[in-house]
């Protein structure tokens, strides 16, 4: 086994659910955190540059480090001491998976310093236990838009294959929402009816991803599990709907847990989406970066 001195490994940013898929479905964007883990003597250090730098935590509650140590307890040894350098690009509390990078970039960076002892599935299923849930931690650990099934015993993941024409739009506001302010606002039960609703619709989504066809995404991309009770806490959401479809877009969904919110169109209309959920955004009081992203296909490199 080849144990090495130092390893940077970047992870890229995530949009979860999907609408109808929630916690199950999840697509690489090309936007990125980068981490570097080099071994030293004395005790932890954490750098930290990018937009929102100063909000990040520098000791041992830092997550990108709890998962470097849970990937130690899991192979029963001591971690290394290390100096970790945080370059910041996936912005903070949005719905981007940015936890989802840190708790990929550590189990992956603790693999490669000590040689890749643990198999990607391994590594996977690790994350997938830090995380709870699939959907942000399968595409940042392996690209591309999946599809996540539990089978009991283990994770079956499906790659989800994505139309070259399809662009996902981004609107990301000057607000945070934490995930679990989000989940609180969901109800325990639902009926069966919006069980079926839901189910069909997802079902439409990997076909309509998979074709590009417009009209089956506009469907498609309808929730009744999340979004209806989600929406309430992102100002402007109706607004930025109307505006997004009407600019061209198939339908607007929010991006994991919010308040990032997420237009699908073609590469036609992606300018004049982005330019209409800025505005509707700015009617409201509110400041935005809004930006057409792709597909990362990579996932976590190192």
């Amino acid at each position: 086994m080849s144990v090495v001195s130092a390893i940077t490994v970047t992870v890229p940013a995530t949009t979860a659910n999907l609408g109808p898929g929630f916690d199950c479905i999840g697509a690489a964007l090309k936007l990125y955190n980068e981490f570097k883990f080099t071994r030293q003597e004395g005790g932890l250090s954490i750098h930290v540059t990018g937009t929102e730098a100063q909000r990040v935590q520098t000791d041992e509650s830092n997550l990108l480090y709890q998962a470097f140590v849970k990937f130690y307890q899991y192979i029963e040894q001591t971690p290394p001491t290390v100096k970790i350098e945080i370059k910041l690009g996936v912005p903070l509390a949005r719905g981007l998976g940015s936890s989802a990078t840190a708790i990929v970039g550590g189990l992956v960076a603790a693999n490669q310093l000590e040689g890749a002892t643990l198999s990607q599935s391994q590594v996977m299923e690790l994350a997938i236990a830090m995380e709870g849930h699939p959907d942000n931690v399968v595409p940042a650990l392996l690209g591309g838009c999946r599809l996540a099934a539990s089978s009991g015993a283990a994770w079956e993941i499906c790659d989800v294959p994505w139309h070259q024409n399809i662009v996902p739009v981004v609107a990301i506001p000057n607000f945070e929402l934490s995930t679990s302010e989000a989940r609180g606002v969901l109800p325990t039960e639902v009926s069966r009816a919006d069980a079926i609703f839901n189910t069909a619709h997802l079902g439409l989504l990997l076909r309509g991803l998979e074709t590009g066809n417009g009209q089956w995404l506009k469907t498609a991309l309808q929730d009744k599990l999340h979004q209806p009770y989600r929406k309430a806490l992102i100002p402007g959401y109706d607004v930025l709907n109307i505006a997004a479809v009407s600019a061209g877009a198939y339908g607007m969904v929010i991006s994991g847990a919010g308040p990032t919110l997420l237009a699908l169109t073609d590469k036609l209309h992606s300018k004049a989406v982005e330019a209409a959920m800025l505005a509707a955004w700015q009617e409201q009081g509110i400041t935005a970066e809004v930006r057409s992203l792709s597909l990362d296909t990579q996932g976590a490199k190192s």
